[in-house]
């Protein structure tokens, strides 16, 4: 077989039928490009997300959550333990919120070469007093240095520093609730908890990480000046916040703490079990368009080939009759599918980085996602690769039926009808 001569022939005829060779290549071009384009941003976006959710999310939380006892009294009974009980009205069991021996296992996980780093916080609930408004909320006492390594709170920071939580009873709200208190840095808020205890802390900064829900009733303060107010010594701690090098492991090492340490354990896909879902369906979204878009391009392939074979039956019964077999005639048609399939994917990959260029510095900018200033596009490669490796696939398979049907060409039935 003449792989040269074979190219020379595909070459011509698609310079014989060049208006349509354009446009199938248009076709298989535009596909990639929308197809590079949306997968880019609908990435993006989901990181985006992800960041805003996900990333705020510890891999692993300890702490002690409020349930009933899984040992009732009857079940320890010797005369019941071959029956059926059917106990009701069960009271959960106050453990308090307290994790025993908190410094002794935050020591033991920092040793661990699997976690990045641990954050100790102290979550309460409270009351915010502002003259005569009281608004139920949250306060977060934290490790500055520890948390803002895990998380990043000081991007969410608008006004003020993550690390001016160090002065004595200071406090850092969150947008909603400082709007909704009409308070500003340098005013005092009052803080009243459940059993009771009051105090005055100085606001030395307003966040805003974008979600209403948490802007509204969320606080941070240092963990010293949490405990102070709930009254409790330095060894108080409620949640022991773990992140990993790799998070997907964080399954099985929340078994591994919560029967290592005695504590209910909540990894982060379970967290946010919901939020996940709806960033895979978007992706599956982005996929599924972007695949159809270069399918439809190439059964425009297929229709400009088959056309083609129509129109040149007298040539490909002219090739047979000069010794081409009908190998070579698929060969033929199939390197025309292949060269428009590698002259649009080259063009889509140029342009679907452009349109992903020009999304990318789209200005998008909302008080509701203060680190976000233009529209959210990913980069990947693997994104290209899909695009090119698919839109080869598709023109290879759209070109190789009419070369089929080509090959099976009599031409001693088409020079006899002429």
């Amino acid at each position: 077989m003449n792989y040269k001569l074979i190219l020379n022939i595909a070459f011509h005829l698609l310079r014989a039928r060049l208006k349509q060779t354009i446009v199938a290549a248009v076709g298989v071009t535009f596909g990639i490009a929308m197809f590079i384009a949306l997968v880019s941003f609908m990435s993006g976006l989901n990181e985006m997300l992800d960041g805003l959710m996900l990333n705020r999310t510890p891999h692993i939380l300890l702490y002690n959550e409020v349930k009933p006892s899984d040992n009732q009294p009857l079940s320890l009974s010797e005369d019941y333990k071959g029956s059926t009980n059917f106990i009701r009205s069960i009271k959960p069991k106050d453990r308090g919120k307290s994790i025993y021996n908190s410094m002794s296992i935050i020591k033991s996980l920092k040793q661990d070469k699997r976690i990045i780093d641990v954050a100790p916080k102290v979550t309460a609930s409270v009351l915010f007093n502002s003259g005569t408004i009281e608004i139920a909320g949250f306060v977060n006492g934290i490790d500055m240095i520890a948390e803002d390594k895990l998380f990043k709170i000081s991007d969410y920071i608008r006004e003020g520093k993550v690390a001016d939580l160090s002065q004595n009873n200071s406090i850092i709200i969150g947008k909603g609730l400082s709007d909704k208190m009409l308070l500003v840095k340098g005013d005092i808020i009052k803080i009243s908890t459940s059993s009771g205890n009051l105090a005055s802390l100085k606001i030395v900064g307003i966040s805003e990480i974008g979600i209403a829900e948490i802007d509204n009733v969320m606080s941070y303060t240092s963990l010293a000046t949490a405990q102070k107010i709930l009254g409790q010594p330095k060894s108080y701690i409620t949640d022991i916040q773990i992140n990993l090098y790799n998070k997907e492991s964080a399954v099985g090492l929340a078994k591994e703490f919560h029967t290592a340490f005695n504590l209910d354990a909540m990894d982060y896909r379970t967290a946010n079990a919901q939020f996940e879902t709806g960033s895979t369906v978007r992706s599956i979204i982005s996929y599924s368009v972007g695949i159809v878009l270069l399918i439809v391009a190439g059964f425009g392939i297929y229709n400009i080939l088959n056309m083609m074979i129509y129109e040149k039956m007298d040539s490909i019964a002219i090739l047979k009759a000069t010794g081409f077999s009908g190998s070579d005639v698929k060969w033929i048609f199939v390197s025309l599918s292949i060269i428009i399939g590698v002259a649009g994917g080259i063009f889509g990959l140029i342009f679907g980085y452009i349109f992903s260029s020009i999304i990318d510095i789209i200005p998008f900018e909302t008080t509701s996602l203060p680190t976000v200033k233009t529209y959210p596009i990913d980069y990947n490669i693997v994104y290209y690769s899909i695009g090119i490796t698919f839109a080869l696939f598709t023109t290879i398979i759209s070109g190789l039926f009419p070369a089929l049907k080509a090959s099976r060409v009599d031409p001693v039935e088409i020079i006899r009808g002429k």
